[in-house]
């Protein structure tokens, strides 16, 4: 077929009969489409965060108000996210893919309303802001859930773990650009309305591409064997397998904690150190180095679990050292001027924390096959944003008031600075706790590699049965 690449089941070009798979080059597009939308949508996610103290002051609000701003995400994703995974496995890929692509650039021209003087609700304008954000909210499971369905869908055995690392990872690359460009772009409280302008741009030409170029929810011909069963499970009886499958129940629960805690991390780093003297670019740089680090440790882990299929060992040893990477960093942010440590532990807990992340999304679909890729790795994402909201709240209210402090580098509210020892060090006990419970007690199957071994040995048996026939 025109635009295709013929593969066997083995994933190897086919020079003799038409193959029973194809490839084809518009996966790519795909792909592409997906990690823009991905992209856009952390940026939007984390926008404030980096400069929380300075969004407070220019919208007359508090911290906890600009908290909301991130958090709104975790509670609305909770009820949509099973929306999401109906969505993704009964009505199909490209309907999500741009439904999601909608709600995001409608979100982010909401949140310019709050700046725009002729729309100005006075000291109301927040409002716009947080409506906004819902939208965006509306539109992360959708996009969050998308990689694993691309990747059954449209690529070949042998590029699946790939092409979900490159998809997943390009939220954590949002996080990094807004780490790094609201620092760069709100030096002042008066420049916020330029950073919203800025973070619109993407979301309005993922929109434009998603709506423009994706015109089919499954390609022609499927590109594995495990592809052409990819709907097989009706949504509720795929629900109702995940909740009696203890190895995808523990998986959920260790996994999905490890996502809000970063979620936790990351939407609270800049009132973690500003407390001990540490400047909003210093914030932003050590998010910045946390993604980057968790970028390459996430390709490196997809390249190798790729090759080697050894998804539960990769994970079992990423997620004890991002653990220690966490118990690092929770004493050493607790004193001043130590800018190079505080920058090596975010360095190292982003490259083994992030690494986890597509393998493990991976390994839910191993370990929950055949139920339906978007509600296996929906419903973890469910539970990270429960986990993620009760720690949020948690985390926040361990934190103590303080007294102003000469050396600290916040935008004081009407109540002090807050003091993040104690949430921290709980942060990096829980981080602790998920990782042994994860070790000891997670072990599964690989059900989908099971059954694509299975059918390509019937392939082969067929093909050679048919080989010896002899000509009439």
């Amino acid at each position: 077929m025109e635009g295709g690449e013929t593969v066997s089941l083995l994933g190897e070009r086919s020079l003799g009969p038409p193959a029973r798979f194809k490839t084809y080059r518009r996966r790519w597009f795909l792909l592409a489409v997906v990690c823009l939308l991905n992209c856009s949508n952390a940026m939007l996610w984390l926008t404030f965060a980096p400069v929380a103290d300075k969004t407070a002051a220019y919208f007359h609000i508090s911290l906890e108000m600009v908290n909301w701003l991130s958090m709104v995400y975790l509670l609305i994703s909770i009820p949509f996210g099973l929306v999401a995974t109906w969505v993704l496995d009964t009505v199909g890929l490209r309907c999500a893919v741009v439904l999601s692509a909608w709600l995001n650039m409608v979100g982010s021209i909401t949140r310019m309303f709050s700046v725009l003087k002729f729309l100005s609700l006075g000291s109301q304008s927040y409002w716009y802001l947080f409506i906004g954000q819902c939208f965006c909210a509306l539109a992360q499971p959708l996009i969050i859930f998308s990689p694993t369905k691309l990747a059954a869908l449209w690529f070949p055995d042998h590029q699946r773990a790939t092409a979900n690392m490159i998809a997943s990872m390009s939220n954590p690359l949002g996080i990094l650009i807004a780490n790094l460009l609201s620092p760069a772009l709100v030096p002042e409280g008066k420049h916020i309305p330029l950073m919203l302008g800025i973070y619109a741009v993407p979301a309005v030409t993922a929109c434009a591409l998603a709506t423009l170029g994706i015109h089919e929810k499954v390609p022609p011909t499927p590109p594995s064997a495990s592809a052409t069963d990819s709907n097989s499970q009706p949504f509720f009886t795929g629900l109702k397998m995940l909740l009696r499958n203890k190895p995808y129940i523990i998986l959920a629960v260790c996994f999905g904690g490890g996502i809000g805690m970063f979620t936790c991390f990351s939407a609270l780093l800049e009132q973690i150190l500003c407390e001990k003297g540490y400047s909003n670019d210093f914030a932003g740089l050590n998010g910045a180095l946390f993604t980057v680090c968790g970028l390459l440790g996430a390709f490196l882990l997809g390249m190798y679990v790729d090759r080697t299929r050894k998804f539960i060992e990769s994970t079992k040893i990423s997620f004890c050292l991002s653990a220690l990477a966490s118990i690092m960093f929770a004493v050493i942010s607790r004193f001043r001027h130590q800018a190079i440590m505080l920058a090596i532990t975010s360095s190292l807990f982003g490259f083994f924390g992030f690494a986890i992340y597509p393998i493990a999304m991976e390994l839910a679909v191993e370990c929950s096959y055949p139920v339906g890729e978007g509600t296996s790795t929906g419903l973890i994402f469910v539970a990270s944003q429960i986990e993620g909201v009760i720690l949020m709240i948690l985390l926040q209210a361990l934190t103590v008031h303080v007294s102003e402090d000469p050396f600290s580098t916040c935008a004081l509210d009407q109540d002090g600075a807050l003091d993040w020892t104690t949430p921290v060090l709980v942060l990096a006990g829980l981080c602790s706790g998920m990782a042994c419970f994860y070790v000891i007690f997670f072990h599964t199957d690989y059900k989908r590699l099971h059954a694509e071994t299975i059918s390509a040995d019937l392939a082969k048996a067929e093909d050679a049965s048919t080989a010896h026939v002899p000509e009439s």
